[in-house]
């Protein structure tokens, strides 16, 4: 693995000491499968080194750095926004892909020995994976945006169903082939194309059966759980996760950089009491909003906004959304300052009528009385590689910026 030089002589050798007055007097403990995240931030952060591709900072043997028989810990990755994984680089090119509340995957490098890993949880991951079945749609745009695109071979959307346009490209040109949607996987398929790595959104929670087979057909199960990062840049930041499967670190470093960028572009919002609310409006008539642990919340207050539903969800209750009756949405978004309609789930607004014919007491709020509507479009859900973008875009919307600047908003007259 690449190393980047400490340039000043005086701080290598501070560091130096430093490093060996530390590793006298601590211990490195094994880290547990399936620890929190918020378990591990409590323990001390030592012996600090510079490594890895793309600037990586990390300890050279960190307490919860887990020790794996025959091999020889190296370093961990630096991770800005993500809680969900962590990963731990080993000599030779292996790595330890920690997913919280999931698994631990051991990516063995090509043509190289395979650990003894008996008596532990490891999942183990071959290299080259080139025929993986991605069945959770998140995922595909990061594979995207570092040029890994090859290495899916298998998909659990249909072409009509992407918004990722090399994804629709290859699927029609047969490189990507359906193999069924996640519920309902072509296990023959999968076989007979030697598929080696099954993705998978935390929807595989509901069909336990599902990933029972796939392991029993030597299928490994990889599950994203990006949904459930707390800051949006950190869904985007599993691009790094899913790196170490293909070997596209740098790239993959790279071009989160570029996109945590974007809350360098953020304009301050005078008013920081500017309500927004971002609902669709289900079948059944009731409004479905995010809940104010969402990362949609979470993506208005950055922009400079006030969350509509900041109290939508009890305390002790974790949900992604929450149905509201019409009157209960009245009452906590009538007098927002502006309406985003999710049009990533429902049909995008192509007029305020549009809304205001779903249900009439529309037409009594203060958004739609004063012309600011927005929707979304479909393929914001799938556009994980570019999320940080949403945060701007309200942020516009929030500043009297410009429309056609906008990468997910729209404006509804």
């Amino acid at each position: 693995m690449k190393k980047i030089n400490l340039r000043s002589g005086y701080l290598r050798r501070w560091l130096h000491v430093f490093l060996s007055i530390v590793l006298l007097f601590s211990l490195a403990a094994c880290g547990k499968n399936g620890e929190t995240k918020q378990e591990e931030s409590s323990q001390s952060e030592e012996n600090i080194q510079v490594s890895e591709e793309g600037g990586k900072e990390s300890e050279e043997v960190p307490s919860d750095a887990p020790e794996i028989e025959g091999l020889t810990f190296e370093s961990k990755m630096n991770l800005s926004y993500a809680e969900g994984f962590d990963v731990y680089y080993y000599k030779g090119g292996y790595a330890l892909l920690r997913v919280y509340d999931s698994a631990d995957y051991l990516v063995v490098p090509e043509g190289a020995k395979v650990p003894d890993v008996t008596g532990t949880d490891y999942v183990l991951l071959q290299q080259p994976l080139d025929t993986m079945y991605l069945a959770a749609t998140s995922a595909m745009a990061l594979f995207d945006a570092m040029d890994a695109m090859d290495f899916i071979h298998f998909s659990g959307t249909q072409a009509s169903g992407w918004y990722v346009e090399n994804a629709v490209t290859k699927m029609n040109n047969g490189e990507i082939l359906f193999a069924g949607k996640y519920d309902e996987p072509d296990y023959e398929l999968l076989v007979d194309e030697n598929c080696d790595l099954a993705i998978e959104s935390t929807m595989i929670s509901h069909s336990p059966k599902v990933q029972e087979m796939l392991e029993k057909l030597d299928i490994p199960v990889f599950v994203d759980r990006s949904s459930y990062e707390g800051h949006p840049l950190g869904r985007t930041e599993w691009i790094k996760a899913y790196s170490v499967l293909v070997d596209k670190e740098p790239e993959a470093e790279a071009f989160f950089e570029e996109q945590a960028s974007v809350m360098d572009e953020l304009q301050e919002v005078e008013d920081r009491d500017l309500k927004v609310a971002y609902f669709y409006i289900h079948s059944n008539v009731m409004a479905v909003v995010p809940s104010s642990s969402d990362y949609i919340a979470r993506m208005i207050e950055l922009a400079g906004g006030s969350y509509a539903f900041a109290d939508s969800i009890k305390e002790g209750e974790e949900r992604a959304s929450v149905s509201l009756t019409m009157e209960e949405f009245y009452a906590a978004a009538r007098d927002a300052d502006y309406l985003i309609y999710n049009g990533t789930i429902d049909t995008p607004l192509q007029s305020t009528e549009d809304l205001i014919a779903k249900n009439e007491l529309f037409s009594d709020f203060k958004a739609v009385k004063e012309g600011n509507v927005w929707t979304t479009g479909r393929d914001l859900y799938q556009s994980t590689d570019i999320v940080g973008r949403m945060i701007l875009d309200i942020n516009r919307i929030l500043t009297g910026g410009s429309s056609s600047d906008m990468t997910f908003l729209k404006k509804v007259d």
